[in-house]
């Protein structure tokens, strides 16, 4: 077992034979004595030989071999909108250089060649990567519900004397190195406050402690190294810990931090510009200034084709939203602020996007919707205002809930048309028919609330009620109210052709109005007492409404998702007016 200052010693003059003393002790950090004194021992023990390493001293340093590193690509890099919908963050070009592929030449010029990628997001993206360098391509499918550990889960069995590395770092020296003493995790001095996780060492550098923010600190930045007792250590402890509900959405760090006393693992410190995090567009661009310019990216192409503006004018970009559906992303030029929609994976299938186009035309011309610019009918990407301090419409607000109800009206009075149809029932029948396919429905009193529902459509259908443009999304999350009151109406993706008391029925169940607020919405719809055949129509809808969501939420909740309150929301606003409305028509037609 050599001591770090002889590991220190001999490992250098293995990459560097005949290296002088002074030399030595510049690049490795030990004092001249030490080195001195290493030096007669690495001799005395015939591990060296005129300054250079004999086979003795390779059999004394084989215990220090790096073995492997794992490279993590699996994430979605949501920090790094818009371009990371278009492709991982890790093949990124800057400085001329594709980020995974520069890291990995950098592990191969230190002798390192057995290497894993780790890929989720995008996973296709990275194939090429096997044949071109000779990586081995692991699949994480995990990638959207856990954190990175479901990567380090996946690769456990290969964790030895490991580097452990992220695929979007750039590091300006290589810091791969052939042999490594013991377990680390490379850092950076922060002088002032830093957001980053901070590390206080003991003896010998080891960490003891790791806190998130700290001024004047070193903190955790690039890569991690786990020598074999590390990852022997580590593998236990996830294997014991990773199914705990806790885990999933926790980093590897945070297994790491809260097992520090078991887990002995070193501070690395690096000069600072010398490992590169990039968490935004204007980070990179800060290290790359040609970064935009040289970027292959069509978001940023059809940003400046719609805004004429130059790529290098766009800043100050951050994501919005995440989700199934779509993603969203604030940017700004030197003419205002934005936001830019990506259309989300199959929304091709489930939205219109002509119809939604003609819905949103309208609703600009109508003042309905100040937001809108500019969407692509093909490819459903939008750009749209940015709204500073928006906030959205409070349902329970009987003045907001007037306007609310003036802009529907305007909208089904507007005479626009598509040619997309939107219809409550039709869309309920379809979620029974997916939730029949999954087993029989045994839910106590679904087929009799079935057929009151059927019934209660026969009665609606003849009520011949106008077909018009609806919002069919109607509810205060999709407004936004600026500063100077103004109203927009955002998310037409399921505008469509539509009995004209959808959009009543949706704002009554998704906002969960009570009674009296009911009545009172309906009246400001109308700007007047509603007839009693209005009212029963109105009321239809919203047991149409909630019995066509609550079929949707028993379908996402056979298929394993989780809609929360949802469920009884639905359900419970089609039951409450099921009966009192079929009451209502029926005395209608004694």
């Amino acid at each position: 077992m050599l001591s770090k200052k002889q590991f220190l010693t001999l490992a250098y003059l293995h990459a560097h034979p005949n290296a002088r003393q002074r030399l030595i002790m510049e690049k490795t950090g030990l004092s001249l004595g030490s080195v001195n004194v290493a030096m007669r021992e690495l001799n005395d023990a015939r591990y060296i030989e005129n300054s250079r390493v004999t086979s003795a001293g390779l059999e004394a340093l084989a215990p220090y071999k790096v073995d492997n590193a794992i490279i993590m690509a699996a994430g979605l890099s949501s920090r790094f909108a818009p371009i990371s919908y278009e492709k991982p963050k890790g093949l990124l070009k800057v400085r001329g250089e594709i980020l995974i592929e520069r890291q990995i030449k950098q592990l191969q010029a230190a002798g390192i060649h057995d290497i894993t990628v780790v890929v989720g997001y995008k996973k296709e993206f990275f194939f090429y990567l096997e044949q071109k360098f000779g990586v081995t391509i692991v699949i994480n499918n995990e990638y959207a519900t856990r954190n990175n550990n479901a990567s380090l889960w996946l690769v456990r069995n290969r964790l030895a004397n490991t580097y452990i590395c992220s695929s979007d770092d750039y590091f300006t020296v290589n810091p791969f190195e052939p042999y490594v003493w013991k377990a680390y995790y490379a850092a950076q001095y922060s002088k002032g406050f830093t957001k980053e996780w901070c590390m206080t060492t003991g003896a010998q550098g080891r960490i003891t402690s790791v806190q998130l923010g700290d001024s004047d600190a070193w903190y955790m930045i690039g890569h991690a190294y786990f020598d074999r007792a590390f990852s022997k250590k580590f593998r236990t402890i996830l294997e014991t810990e990773y199914q705990l509900p806790e885990t999933a959405d926790k980093l590897w760090e945070w297994l790491y931090i809260k097992h520090i006393n078991e887990l002995n693992m070193e501070m690395r410190p690096y000069e600072q510009g010398t490992i590169h995090e990039f968490d935004s567009l204007d980070q990179v661009r800060t290290f790359d200034p040609d970064f935009l310019q040289n970027v292959d990216s069509d978001i940023f192409d059809n940003i400046t084709n719609v805004l004429h503006c130059d790529k290098e004018e766009i800043h100050d970009v951050y994501p919005l939203k995440q989700g199934l559906t779509n993603l969203s992303c604030h940017f700004a030029t030197n003419s205002g602020e934005y936001v830019y929609r990506h259309p989300g994976v199959g929304t091709e299938l489930l939205v219109d996007r002509s119809a939604e186009v003609e819905a949103l035309k309208t609703a600009k011309r109508l003042g309905l919707d100040n937001t809108f610019i500019y969407e692509d009918s093909k490819q459903g990407w939008k750009i749209s205002h940015f709204i500073d301090h928006a906030r959205n419409l409070d349902a329970h607000d009987p003045d907001q809930v007037v306007h609310a109800m003036q802009m529907a009206r305007a909208l089904h009075e507007s005479g626009a048309s598509v040619k997309r149809q939107f219809d409550f029932y039709e869309e309920a029948k379809h979620y029974e028919k997916l939730l029949r396919q999954k087993g029989p429905i045994d839910i106590p009193n679904f087929k009799e609330m079935s057929a009151q529902v059927e019934r209660l459509e026969e009665y609606v259908r003849a009520d011949k009620a106008p077909k018009c443009l609806s919002h069919n999304d109607f509810f205060a999350l999709n407004f936004l109210i600026d500063e100077k009151g103004a109203y927009s109406l955002i998310d037409w993706e399921y505008a469509g052709m539509s009995d004209y008391a959808n959009d009543f029925g949706t704002f009554c169940v998704c906002d969960q109005l009570n009674e009296n607020e009911v009545d009172a919405a309906l009246d400001a719809y109308f700007n007047r007492t509603p007839t009693l055949s209005e009212r029963r129509h109105n009321y239809a809808h919203i047991v149409l409404a909630g019995w066509c969501w609550y079929l949707w939420s028993l379908v996402k909740q056979a298929e394993g998702d989780f809609v929360d309150q949802w469920l009884y929301v639905y359900y419970s606003y089609a039951a409450t007016y099921l009966d009192p409305t079929l009451t209502l028509y029926e005395k209608a037609s004694l």
